[in-house]
């Protein structure tokens, strides 16, 4: 179960970085309900053991490009973040002081904040593109515009999975000229 778990995440979010395009030292943010992917409700089935073969499926892909995990915790802890404390700086972001765990902030950001090499915790993030595995709400931590991806995977265990990347503001209205690499 769990290598199928992996494998569906990896998956997942190599598609997202392929469509998404994402450089170097830009911020991924993933919401994710242990207890869904189980198909229990949230909170109530949290598993340190899928939340592992999740972060195992995702992580690898994102550190080999160079690119910042944001690790969003559940309700208990307001919708934090768990970030490198370099990506934490590069935003100019305030950290707060607390440590997740399964049951307060969730077992995937608890997996990540015990990953890290320098794990920081904000309340805010501007991330680039995100994977939502059941149903977190992880647009609080995009980019003011993001762009829905379709993806050929639809869920990850039981948990339904939602993708985004962001762009740039278009300004200026009818006149204005646009960038079309940005679009």
């Amino acid at each position: 179960m769990y290598e199928e778990i992996t494998a569906a995440a990896k998956q997942a979010v190599i598609e997202i970085l392929e469509k998404a395009d994402l450089k170097k030292n830009s911020v991924f943010v993933v919401g994710c309900s242990s207890s869904t992917v189980a198909g229990k409700s949230f909170g109530t089935a949290s598993s340190m053991e899928i939340a592992q073969a999740i972060f195992d499926g995702i992580y690898p892909e994102l550190e080999k490009r160079g690119i910042y995990i944001a690790a969003q915790c559940c309700e208990h802890l307001n919708r934090a973040v768990v970030v490198e404390n370099a990506a934490a700086l590069a935003q100019n972001r305030e950290t707060v002081n607390v440590v997740p765990q399964p049951k307060a902030g969730g077992s995937f950001a608890t997996i990540t904040y015990n990953t890290l090499k320098e794990p920081a915790v904000v309340e805010h993030i501007k991330a680039d593109a995100g994977i939502d595995i059941g149903g977190v709400l992880i647009g609080m931590h995009l980019k003011d515009v993001a762009v829905p991806l379709t993806l050929s995977i639809k869920q990850i265990g039981e948990a339904h999975i939602t993708s985004a990347r962001t762009r740039p503001k278009f300004i200026g209205g009818e006149r204005a000229h646009y960038n079309d690499r940005l679009k």
